[in-house]
């Protein structure tokens, strides 16, 4: 067992879970509550401040997208380790999350004591997945985005503009061109109904693939 207190930070919009969370962890002496967070710029600024060893995210916050947090967390904090906790463990977008490091997936219903060893093993150095998902969640991304009517390109080009990378840097991690790009975007908006990026990512993520 660890003889250093595991200091969380607890990231969550909803106070009920904020308080069982903090209750339940509070409750092992080798896990010390940092602090809590509402929304995505505030676990990027308390991060920054209180330097937590392991983030617990809300994989859906009011204002930002999961991916995008743990991209600016490990940005600022390069050792923080991130275990995503979510309700929607069907949500296509762990895949985004787990790529941009997350180093777990947890349910909320998982139980306490499972919840704190994933704590301890993660801060150790592990990865890993509690959603118990894995091999249908190619399946659900598939029916999903044929209910959008996108295909996996126009899905891959969406997902890397939510994680905040620009056409220039998307065209290079797939072997595309900048125009390429453009023309991939512009038919993922029309297909949408967006006038913008921004309106794309909030449409995306009301069908519920970002």
């Amino acid at each position: 067992m660890t003889t250093t207190a595991i200091r969380v930070l607890v990231v969550d919009d909803h106070p009920i879970v904020l308080d069982g969370v903090t209750m339940a962890l509070s409750s092992t002496s080798w896990i010390t509550v940092a602090g809590y967070a509402r929304s995505g710029r505030e676990a990027i600024t308390a991060a920054a401040r209180l330097q937590p060893d392991v983030v617990l995210l809300d994989l859906r916050l009011p204002d930002m997208l999961g991916p995008e947090v743990i991209r600016a967390l490990r940005s600022h904090s390069p050792g923080v380790k991130v275990v995503i906790f979510t309700a929607y463990p069907e949500h296509v977008a762990l895949d985004a999350a787990l790529d941009a490091g997350a180093h777990a997936v947890v349910v909320k219903d998982t139980e306490r004591s499972d919840l704190v060893d994933i704590i301890r093993r993660v801060n150790a150095g592990e990865r890993i997945d509690c959603t118990g998902l894995e091999p249908d969640f190619n399946v659900l991304l598939v029916r999903k985005l044929k209910e959008c009517g996108l295909t996996r390109r126009e899905y891959e080009i969406l997902r890397r503009v939510a994680m905040g990378e620009t056409n220039p840097e998307i065209g290079e991690a797939l072997g595309l061109t900048r125009n390429t790009v453009k023309t991939y975007l512009q038919r993922t908006l029309e297909k949408l109904g967006a006038r913008n990026r921004v309106e794309a990512l909030s449409r995306a993520n009301e069908y519920g693939i970002l």
